[in-house]
């Protein structure tokens, strides 16, 4: 399992910030057209497969992930140390960590081709890169975003048994 700092933690945390700056119309847009909540599904979507993508236990999406990670840990430590003058330290990561079932990898690997092949040609691709970005940072960490990671894995467990009939 990967474990992330409260640097990477708040990595993550200023990615979804950003965004959500980024893409706020205003009140009164969101009144008249509800529907501008729809323009956020690529980044959530994402931000569920980066979460996924840090439960997996190895490989080459585990290494990416773990990789990014990783750097984001650096980052963000070195944000707070140089840029506020707080301290490093580890996380507290989510006790329910579930791993993912062979079929779970599986539907995972297969995501990931799904999200490489978007993030290139779809004109959503920095809110896809973005998104996977915060999963990643976020999916391990003690907060609700952790949390998120137990019935994502469970529902890819499950989706993996469904798809490839082993019980």
């Amino acid at each position: 399992m990967q474990i992330v700092t409260i640097g990477g933690v708040t990595i993550g945390v200023c990615i979804l910030v950003a965004t959500l700056v980024q893409w706020y119309p205003g009140h009164k847009a969101l009144q008249k057209k509800p529907q501008l909540v729809g323009s956020l599904l690529p980044f959530v979507l994402a931000w569920a497969y980066g979460v996924l993508a840090i439960l997996t236990v190895g490989g080459l999406v585990g290494w990416v992930a773990g990789t990014t990670l990783w750097v984001s840990n650096w980052l963000g430590d070195v944000a707070l140390v140089w840029g506020v003058g707080g301290t490093t330290g580890q996380s507290a990561t989510g006790n329910a960590y579930l791993p993912l079932t062979q079929t779970g990898g599986a539907i995972v690997l297969i995501l990931t081709v799904a999200m490489v092949a978007a993030a290139k040609k779809s004109k959503y691709g920095r809110d896809l890169k973005a998104g996977t970005w915060c999963g990643i940072c976020l999916g391990t960490s003690a907060g609700v975003a952790g949390f998120a990671a137990v019935p994502l894995a469970q529902a890819v467990n499950w989706l993996g048994q469904a798809v490839y009939g082993v019980l």
